[in-house]
C-alpha cells in the first residue's frame, strides 16, 4: 500500500507531462503546415532588403504550369498557359517586376533575373528599367514567347511576341522585337545602354551584338529562312505541355 502512495502521483505527472508533449507537438505540426502553405519551396515572396521593404508573391495565372523543380521568386508576373519547366529560375528579387505573357514557355534551365532596379531609397533607377505601355519592368517578355533551353535573360531586357530565344542564348540591357530569332549561342548585350533589335530579325548562331549598328545590319528573317516557323511549332508543344501537366497534378 505505501508503495502505491509513492506510484500513483508519478503515474500522474508522466501522463501530463505526455500529454503536454502531444500538444506541443501537435502546435508544432501546424504552424509547420501553415508554413508550408504560405511559403511553397519553389514559388515564394522576395526577402527584405535594403532596396525593397517588402514581401511579394508570384503573379501566376491558375492555367499556367510551374514545375515543382523550377524556381519563382518575388515580383513575377506569368500568363495563360505558359509552361516553367524544370530547373527553370525566376527571380524577381533584385530587379523587379518581372513579367512573362500569355502562352510562353520557360524551358529546362532557363534563367531570368536583373540588375537592380531601386535604390535605398526606393526611388528607381531609370538606366535599369524598360518601359511597356506605360509600365517599368526589369524584364518583360511578351506572348507567344519562347526561351529554349539554357538561355538567359538578364535585366534590363525585353522580348517581344512571337519571338524565339535559342538554347544557351543570352540577352542583356536589350530590346528584342517581334517576330525575332535570338539562334543557339548568341549574345545580345548593350554595352554603352540599351540596344534594339528590329521586328523580323535573326541573330546567327553564335554571334555577338553589342551595338546598334550591328543590330540595325542583321539579316531579315524570310521565307526560306529555316527557322521562320520554330517558335510557332515550340509554342504549341509547350501550351499542350502546360495543360497535361496541370491536368496530371491537379488535387
Amino acid at each position: 500500500m505505501m508503495r502505491w502512495k509513492y506510484i500513483l502521483p508519478l503515474l500522474l505527472v508522466a501522463l501530463v507531462l505526455a500529454g503536454c508533449s502531444t500538444q506541443e507537438e501537435t502546435k508544432t505540426a501546424e504552424k509547420t503546415e501553415q508554413t508550408d502553405k504560405t511559403i511553397p519551396p519553389n514559388v515564394h515572396p522576395n526577402p527584405i532588403t535594403e532596396w525593397n521593404k517588402k514581401h511579394t508573391m508570384p503573379d501566376i495565372d491558375p492555367t499556367a504550369f510551374v514545375h515543382p523543380y523550377a524556381t519563382v521568386i518575388g515580383a513575377v508576373h506569368i500568363g495563360k498557359f505558359v509552361c516553367v519547366s524544370p530547373h527553370a529560375s525566376i527571380r524577381g528579387d533584385e530587379g523587379m517586376p518581372i513579367y512573362i505573357g500569355d502562352y510562353s514557355n520557360v524551358q529546362d534551365g532557363v534563367v531570368i533575373h536583373a540588375l537592380e532596379t531601386y535604390d535605398k531609397e526606393g526611388k528607381p533607377i531609370e538606366k535599369n528599367l524598360i518601359e511597356v505601355n506605360g509600365k517599368k519592368y526589369a524584364v518583360y517578355i511578351g506572348n507567344n514567347v519562347s526561351l529554349a533551353h539554357q538561355c538567359q535573360i538578364h535585366g534590363p531586357a525585353y522580348v517581344g511576341d512571337h519571338t524565339f530565344v535559342g538554347m544557351q542564348a543570352l540577352i542583356f540591357r536589350a530590346k528584342v522585337g517581334s517576330n525575332c530569332v535570338i539562334e543557339p549561342g548568341a549574345k545580345v548585350i548593350g554595352r554603352n545602354g540599351i540596344i534594339t533589335i528590329p521586328d523580323g530579325k535573326f541573330v546567327p548562331a553564335g554571334a555577338v551584338i553589342t551595338t546598334q549598328e550591328q543590330a540595325d545590319n542583321l539579316p531579315d528573317i524570310t521565307e526560306d529562312y529555316p527557322f521562320k516557323n520554330t517558335n510557332k511549332a515550340v509554342v504549341h508543344v509547350n501550351v499542350e505541355l502546360a495543360e497535361g501537366y496541370n491536368e496530371m497534378f491537379k488535387g
